[in-house]
């Protein structure tokens, strides 16, 4: 009866060696697979993060492109729409030396 209680007790102490080497095993799976997720999600961060800047710089191209496109515009439009002939000239410079001088 000792003996059989003897190889119960073995048994018991090899089933909890055998239970904390998989817990062990377990933690260690579940830790690793934690580090390649927080790896992958780092990596997607970095990638929208990089996309997100490649839009950025697009869009401030097209913007400057576009501010560039409307202020050539309103130059000539303006050009266009104020042409100054010799006397209107003369009486600009006028008006102005009388503003100037408080004529």
């Amino acid at each position: 009866m000792r003996d059989v209680i003897q190889r119960i007790i073995a048994t018991e102490s090899e089933a909890r060696l055998i239970v904390d080497a998989a817990r062990a095993e377990a933690d260690r799976i579940l830790s690793e697979a934690r580090k390649k997720g927080k790896d992958v999600v780092e990596r997607a961060r970095q990638e929208a993060l990089f996309e997100a800047e490649k839009i950025v710089e697009a869009a401030v191209e097209e913007a400057e492109s576009e501010k560039k496109r409307r202020l050539d515009h309103a130059a000539v439009t303006t050009e266009n729409e104020i042409q100054f002939g010799q006397s209107d000239r003369e009486g600009a410079v006028k008006g102005v030396l009388r503003c100037v001088c408080g004529l």
